[in-house]
């Protein structure tokens, strides 16, 4: 049986992301994966293994809370947050032992058990200002 958009989408930020496993991208993602991040459009698994690589090598303890996932037919838009330590040299900065948090939304579009489409939108610029000393933007704010 076919997993849905929803329970992709979940699988997705708990395997690849909480868990760290790199392996479980080609397993979640088409090969031909049209990936739309910041204006960027990629095409293919190898992109987002970059993209991978290059957080797990700038962050430690990353953990996804998946804060709300809304699913029709074939699609899932699910807002996340998610908090890591910066450890690692990524983004040209030394490590500073920050830990940062983030917020963003993704899409998903599934077919035959595999993200084929997906758009994302994530608070790089907060990201940014957290590890180089900035504090966290005012969206951050508790109430």
């Amino acid at each position: 049986m076919k997993q849905s958009a929803q329970e992709i989408g979940r699988l997705w930020f708990e395997v690849v992301w909480n868990r760290g496993r790199r392996g479980a991208i080609p397993e979640l993602l088409s090969p031909d994966v049209l990936l739309h991040d910041a204006g960027e459009d990629s095409v293919g698994i190898e992109p987002y293994l970059l993209f991978f690589d290059r957080m797990q090598d700038t962050f430690s303890e990353i953990h996804v809370d998946i804060e709300d996932i809304v699913a029709e037919y074939d699609k899932a838009a699910i807002r996340w947050n998610c908090r890591a330590r910066h450890t690692g040299y990524g983004f040209s900065i030394p490590p500073t032992g920050v830990e940062v948090r983030m917020t963003g939304i993704s899409i998903i579009q599934v077919e035959d058990g595999k993200v084929v489409e997906a758009w994302q939108n994530w608070d790089m610029l907060g990201m940014m200002e957290q590890i180089q000393g900035r504090g966290a933007p005012p969206t951050y704010v508790t109430a």
